[in-house]
């Protein structure tokens, strides 16, 4: 007879914790969720599992989830950067098609307007006798770079896992990181950015390069605040070719959008990896593989014409 209350009590008790759970799990969706089950719709059939920061994996309805922004790391943390870590890039010029769809995910990400790509793709051909060919270009991220040795307050600096940021916070104008980068990647804010006023109103970091600001310098930062999380640049997964890998020298694997993973040695050697500009000895964190064999149809020579949008190399880098 013990042994039965005792049972029951056991039952009765688990019955309480799952109607506790579910009355949690309630006011967890929200106010949204709370008028859904008062009014009596059903759940739409689509759930999503979350791991929580206690280590638990709650499951809930895709309906009620809302993006969070983790606040940005201190201005020491982004100085100093990831440890032990060096990032490096890699485009396969023989897969892209000049969609510019990673110009259009960095623009998205960092609230840039329409014509301030900090990623331009360029529209190549080497002679009359060949093939154009599209050419991506970002910040180089230097492990030499000429950008941070003239800068007279520190603001334009290079950290530890090999990524060059601006400090819009001690940037003063002067411009003299623009005159110094050979690349030319970097733009500078004549007027107030446009961005929204939750933007503006965000806790800045470098690592986040926003909210952006007047009269200060702006480039590609390889998305420092997106790695972090453990997630690719957003020009990476917006690149639907997958010519951008993404990865760690330090470890010798990059990835792709399509989460394909190499051997960035094999990678480079096997397809001839270059620098641009390799004899400047800014030695860029960032490799080109050749337009050979191209990945897509190619285009009709018939239909281009060389003096709209095409360019040489030396053009490109005035």
């Amino acid at each position: 007879m013990k042994d039965a209350t005792v049972q029951e009590n056991k039952t009765e008790r688990r019955n309480f914790l799952k109607k506790g759970l579910l009355t949690g799990s309630i006011i967890a969706t929200g106010a949204m969720g709370l008028e859904k089950v008062f009014a009596g719709e059903k759940e739409p059939a689509e759930t999503v599992k979350l791991l929580a920061p206690d280590g638990k994996v709650y499951e809930t309805c895709a309906d009620n989830l809302k993006e969070f922004r983790l606040p940005p790391v201190t201005n020491e943390e982004a100085r100093r950067g990831i440890p032990n870590k060096k990032f490096v890039m890699v485009f396969d010029l023989a897969k892209c098609d000049g969609c510019k769809k990673c110009t259009e995910a960095c623009q998205a990400m960092h609230y840039t307007e329409a014509d301030r790509e900090w990623i331009k793709v360029f529209k190549m051909q080497d002679a009359k006798t060949t093939q154009p060919y599209f050419f991506p270009k970002p910040c180089y991220h230097c492990d030499n770079p000429p950008c941070t040795k003239v800068c007279p307050v520190n603001a334009t600096f290079k950290r530890q896992d090999g990524i060059v940021l601006v400090d819009n916070e001690r940037c003063i104008g002067c411009r003299m990181c623009m005159a110094a980068c050979p690349y030319s990647t970097r733009f500078f804010n004549w007027t107030a950015p446009i961005q929204s006023e939750e933007v503006a109103e965000m806790g800045y970091s470098p690592e986040q390069s926003i909210p952006r600001r007047i009269g200060t310098v702006e480039k590609c930062d390889f998305c420092p605040d997106m790695i972090r999380q453990g997630k690719l640049p957003a020009c990476v997964s917006g690149c639907p070719m997958d010519v951008i890998y993404f990865g760690d020298q330090n470890e010798d694997a990059v990835t792709n959008a399509s989460g394909v993973t190499v051997k960035l040695s094999q990678l480079l050697e096997d397809n001839a990896g270059y620098r641009q500009l390799e004899e400047l000895g800014t030695e860029p964190r960032v490799y080109y593989l050749p337009p050979k064999n191209r990945k897509y149809p190619k285009p009709n020579m018939n239909e281009i014409k060389p003096k709209e949008g095409t360019v040489d190399m030396e053009h490109m880098l005035m």
